[in-house]
């Protein structure tokens, strides 16, 4: 049976490939992105969610099986805060009473492998208890301080929402509704946001020293969206809370055995 399936950041990228691989397989899929889709919005103002949820709210009919909340940017600035962490929970959260309606509802979110790197545990922990105000004065006293200390804004963001999704899944509210939530860490990937950095070699050395890929080298964005597709089917029955690095190897050969 076709499933109805939201996939944020729809217009390129990894999420114009996952939509079109949840299309492809039979998928009703409601597209989302801030300047063409079936939903057009802003995810990182409370606005645009908010319209965003009431028009996934018309479109559905008020029941959604699946999101995949993808939309994100990379910028060294507070607008990685906005969007990467304060817009996905907030439309996460406004889009929960839909997923309850389903018989088999999941959730996945794009993070990063970027959330094992150097981050700011100020403003990671300003993030998970809601401080928005307090974060984005933090973010920007890093973004006045150049892009290579901006950085953390990115980084941090990730890292906040991956602890997110670890703090939810177990609760009353996901796992107690039947709500399974997972994220996707991808690594290095070929978009439309990495096309200037790959296309030097100048660019393709500062990626692998930051974040080598020993498996199968950078990732096309097909990769990241059967990863996708998997933990939003209802065949992925008992897996929630996890971080699924799908990053060439990078978080084994960072990390090592540490995780133990």
């Amino acid at each position: 049976m076709a499933r109805t399936i939201v996939v944020t950041g729809s217009a390129s990228g990894i999420g114009k490939a996952t939509a079109d691989v949840l299309e492809n397989a039979g998928d009703r899929v409601i597209r989302v992105d801030l300047k063409e889709g079936d939903v057009t919005a802003d995810l990182g103002s409370a606005e645009g969610v908010s319209a965003a949820v009431d028009q996934i709210a018309d479109l559905s009919g008020g029941v959604i099986d699946g999101l995949v909340a993808n939309a994100g940017v990379s910028h060294p600035t507070e607008l990685s805060l906005k969007i990467n962490y304060f817009g996905t929970v907030a439309l996460i959260e406004g889009l929960r009473p839909l997923l309850a309606k389903s018989e088999a509802p999941r959730v996945s979110v794009t993070t990063s492998a970027a959330t094992l790197q150097g981050n700011d545990p100020e403003l990671v922990d300003l993030m998970l208890a809601g401080e928005e105000e307090k974060a984005i004065e933090r973010g920007t006293a890093l973004t006045a301080q150049g892009p290579q200390i901006g950085y953390a804004n990115y980084s941090s963001s990730k890292r906040a929402i991956s602890r997110w999704i670890r703090q939810v899944a177990p609760t009353r509210e996901y796992a107690g509704a039947g709500i399974g939530i997972n994220g996707v860490g991808p690594g290095q990937v070929f978009t439309g946001m990495t096309t200037d950095l790959f296309s030097t070699e100048e660019g393709r050395k500062m990626a692998a020293d930051a974040m080598p890929t020993p498996y199968n080298g950078i990732a096309e964005a097909e990769h990241i969206a059967a990863v996708h597709e998997f933990l939003i089917s209802e065949g992925n029955a008992r897996m929630t809370g996890q971080v699924m690095f799908v990053d060439g190897g990078y978080d084994a050969q960072s990390r090592g055995d540490n995780i133990w």
